[in-house]
């Protein structure tokens, strides 16, 4: 069976129609929907894919997954029951499973998404929608041993925005000095923003890939992959670690 590869995320991707929303879920506006998920396993309940809609307006629900979105084009507004949060193209957000609002977009919005649907508890306390601040003040983060190194050890930072109950699925801003990584089967499901700076990954078989500032991608558990980055780069990550 051959090993999982990199995922390029492709805002201009081809979709496809998917089941229009029941009309017990949307109150005003169009009920259809286009999309692709280029992964997709059940058994773990983890999707990440581009997604897009025009105008409608939900009625009020609990949010039934806990999802992660980078909005492409268009304004989504998440109503509570004491707040809105305006999210506008290029911005990022996590809604936590369970969350009671009303999701409402007054044209069309497309949208890169990774959502688990889990039957733990979103772990947010109280729930809300989290914004993520691409300029956020990192703290100190535990970089790569030397060991798993071909560099010296770099110097790295992160901001954690939402971790769920499990400690599984977390979502923050994280940034390093320039290092270069042995190749390793990563650890972990990984959706990448990149906001600064530049990376090659290195498979086991040769070929490379490399992304730079405001690309995205997806790395599956198990993909092989080395890493190399030459200079500062600084990431928006939405982490999937199956415990």
């Amino acid at each position: 069976m051959p090993k999982p590869a990199i995922i390029s995320f492709d805002a201009n991707a081809e979709m496809e129609q998917w089941p229009d929303f029941p009309q017990s879920e949307i109150a005003s506006g169009s009920r259809a929907q286009r999309g692709h998920a280029w992964f997709e396993d059940k058994a773990i309940g983890l999707t990440a894919g581009i997604w897009e809609a025009e105008a409608n307006i939900s009625h009020w629900m609990n949010y039934p997954v806990t999802e992660f979105m980078l909005v492409l084009e268009g304004e989504v507004v998440i109503v509570e029951e004491t707040s809105e949060t305006r999210i506008g193209s290029g911005e990022s957000f996590i809604i936590p499973k369970g969350l009671r609002c009303r999701w409402t977009q007054a044209g069309r919005v497309k949208k890169f998404f990774v959502i688990l649907d889990s039957a733990e508890a979103a772990g947010s306390n109280p729930l809300k929608v989290i914004k993520v601040d691409p300029k956020v003040q990192l703290q100190p983060s535990t970089p790569p041993s030397q060991d798993i190194l071909h560099s010296a050890v770099p110097t790295q930072h992160a901001h954690e925005y939402f971790e769920d109950a499990t400690g599984q699925f977390t979502v923050g801003i994280w940034d390093t000095t320039g290092y270069h990584r042995k190749l390793l089967d990563f650890n972990r499901y990984e959706l990448m923003h990149l906001l600064e700076g530049s990376v090659t990954f290195t498979d086991d078989k040769g070929k490379s890939q490399t992304f730079k500032a405001g690309e995205t991608f997806f790395v599956p558990l198990g993909t092989p992959n080395s890493w190399k980055s030459e200079g500062y780069l600084r990431k928006i990550y939405c982490i999937f670690q199956p415990k």
